[in-house]
């Protein structure tokens, strides 16, 4: 009978976690449309700034010298935007944005300093003693442009005071609710495009070619951090979602497995009392 009762608390625990998984998947389901909207909706806008940014960067008249934001140097010490999730429960996500980082600075023969967003990423950095200059956790999974600002403002300073030479974004871009990518991309120096013959179009840029990309620099590298964030919630909630959804379905496997092995004992249990009323018959006959 001790197995009985063993078992029973047993399934009544795991369907407990049943419970929790499945509530957990529903509230991802629920925050992942929205953030994938908020991301797909920006992805347009994202593209088309970056084209633009780097049509300008190859015109035979802009000087890099006139826009720190451009300027090519000797690569002394290198920054990375590590964006990661403040919480875990989605699959593999962490694991795999922290190997991807961690294994591009162990590549490196400079300096790597990283910029940490989320928390998961910021002590993974620190347990494996990375240099980590600038911390943001908290942004919560609906933030705005407005409370990016601070991460794109350490970027841009740091970048035109040479603090670091060259800028990646590591982060997890959305591909489906199945899928999420973790990419490495260049921010800083914006890299001139490569305009083939056929789009060599003539265009006139007021109040002038440097002027325009005087001011789009620093909303490029806003929009750009931006787009990042929110691209690595809307794959945050898609992996969370599904990882709760196998969770589930998991714990319910096992329930299913626990129920059949607690039927066996029970019957077991039951056989061998109907035997022991059997035997004391038999004796007292």
């Amino acid at each position: 009978m001790a197995d009985i009762r063993a078992i029973r608390r047993r399934i009544k625990g795991v369907q407990n976690t049943a419970k929790i998984t499945r509530a957990m998947e529903m509230i991802a389901a629920s925050k992942m449309r929205r953030a994938q909207e908020r991301g797909l909706a920006g992805r347009p806008f994202s593209e088309r700034m970056q084209q633009v940014m780097a049509d300008l960067a190859a015109l035979p008249e802009i000087s890099q010298a006139q826009h720190p934001l451009l300027r090519r140097k000797p690569v002394n010490r290198i920054a990375i935007v590590h964006i990661t999730p403040d919480r875990g429960l989605c699959g593999g996500l962490n694991t795999s944005l922290n190997r991807l980082t961690a294994s591009f600075v162990l590549e490196q023969t400079v300096p790597v300093t990283l910029i940490a967003i989320g928390r998961k990423g910021c002590d993974f950095m620190r347990r494996h003693n990375c240099d980590v200059v600038a911390e943001f956790d908290q942004l919560g999974y609906r933030p705005t442009l407005i409370d990016t600002l601070p991460i794109s403002r350490v970027i841009i300073d740091d970048y035109s005071n040479g603090v670091f030479d060259l800028v990646y974004l590591v982060y997890a871009q959305f591909v489906s609710t199945m899928v999420q990518k973790s990419v490495r991309r260049q921010l800083l120096p914006v890299e001139p495009a490569d305009i083939p013959r056929v789009r060599n179009v003539d265009y006139i840029y007021e109040p002038g070619p440097g002027v325009v990309l005087g001011g789009l620099l620093p909303r490029f590298v806003e929009m750009q951090v931006y787009h990042a964030i929110l691209e690595s919630i809307a794959s945050e909630q898609s992996a969370r979602m599904v990882a709760m959804r196998n969770a589930t379905d998991n714990a319910n496997e096992l329930i299913d497995e626990l129920t059949l092995l607690y039927n066996e004992a029970r019957q077991e249990a039951i056989t061998k009392e109907i035997l022991d009323i059997a035997g004391g018959a038999a004796a007292l006959a």
